[in-house]
């Protein structure tokens, strides 16, 4: 049991963290702190889901945000449409989001560099300018929840709570999938492929399959989060289905915290959140909190290219050891 521990703590410190995010608005028994908890929880979950493809592989997915906006539409039209569970909904908007990763990885993903991260932000736009011109998913305007579908959780108040805890579970499950993927023969070859793909595929790695899946992977827990997000909204509209500016914040959250590590994005999208909290109260700085996001990444890529879990392996030992 003890191995076991030792071997597991990487994954058991996010784990603490996210649990203890979770109780929080339990123990102030706060709506407020609940919702704060609710934007942390989603970015975290969104940044690790993220960093399997840009930790693990290397590769800067500008538009990674389009894979929440499939989602979210997918799960609100078989709900309001079609009138299927929010259960249903929230494994379909997954599934499509992975399918579709699945198809885009096949072709973009044999694109390097800059001209990858130039694909996946045309894919975004491209998606975009699609719904908006699709009727049947309300167009520019977007689409409604129907209020009728919260009465099973007993309300708008049951239907948060729902929702609050939904997003806590899948942190908590793509925490584990970051951890098992980067400790995995898969991972490993994921990691081959982000320090040399031309080496890595000399010693055995099939890097274009490898980086197919890895894609599919990261993008199945954003379609899944789109879902929730959108049917606790009670609205989804192309704008902010696809919003470019939160695939740069989700960047910043991962590169933050530590490209490649379990902890890392754990740690900077919840710096950030906060950081963002404090400017948008700010009636001086809330209309710069872009710019800020622009300044920690170019202050990063400058600075602290590991981030600060990144940083804090590489000057204590200890830390190499528990620290993942």
């Amino acid at each position: 049991m003890m191995d076991f521990l030792k071997r597991t703590v990487g994954l058991w410190i996010p784990l603490l963290v996210v649990a203890g995010i979770a109780a929080y608005p339990l123990i102030t028994g706060s709506d407020s702190n609940r919702e704060a908890m609710f934007s942390i929880l989603l970015a975290i979950a969104l940044a690790s889901s993220l960093n399997i493809l840009l930790g693990y592989t290397g590769y800067v997915s500008f538009g990674h945000i389009v894979f929440f906006g499939i989602g979210g539409y997918a799960g609100l039209y078989v709900m309001t449409v079609l009138g299927w569970n929010i259960w249903f909904a929230v494994l379909l908007g997954a599934t499509v989001a992975g399918l579709i990763a699945y198809l885009l990885g096949s072709a973009i993903l044999r694109l390097r560099g800059g001209y990858f991260a130039l694909a996946t932000i045309g894919v975004n736009e491209a998606m975009r300018a699609l719904t908006g011109n699709i009727d049947a998913l309300g167009g520019p305007i977007g689409m409604d929840v129907n209020f009728s579908l919260y009465k099973p959780f007993g309300g708008p108040g049951g239907m948060l709570q729902f929702v609050f805890w939904s997003v806590v579970a899948l942190t908590v499950l793509v925490i584990i999938i970051s951890f098992v993927v980067k400790k995995s023969k898969f991972g490993l070859g994921l990691q081959a492929i982000r320090e040399d793909e031309d080496a890595a595929e000399d010693m055995g790695v099939v890097a274009p399959r490898a980086k197919t899946w890895a894609y599919v992977l990261s993008a199945i827990i954003p379609g899944a989060l789109g879902v929730l997000f959108f049917f606790k909204n009670g609205h989804i509209e192309p704008g902010e289905a696809f919003r470019l500016a939160l695939s740069i914040e989700m960047i910043v959250w991962v590169m933050l915290g530590g490209i490649g590590t379990v902890l890392g994005p754990v740690v900077g999208a919840g710096l950030y959140q906060e950081t963002r909290k404090l400017l948008l109260t700010n009636a001086y700085l809330k209309n710069i909190q872009l710019a800020v996001a622009g300044a920690l990444l170019l202050a990063i890529v400058l600075f602290v290219p590991a981030g600060i879990v990144g940083w804090l392996r590489s000057r204590n030992a200890r830390l190499r050891k528990v620290l993942e």
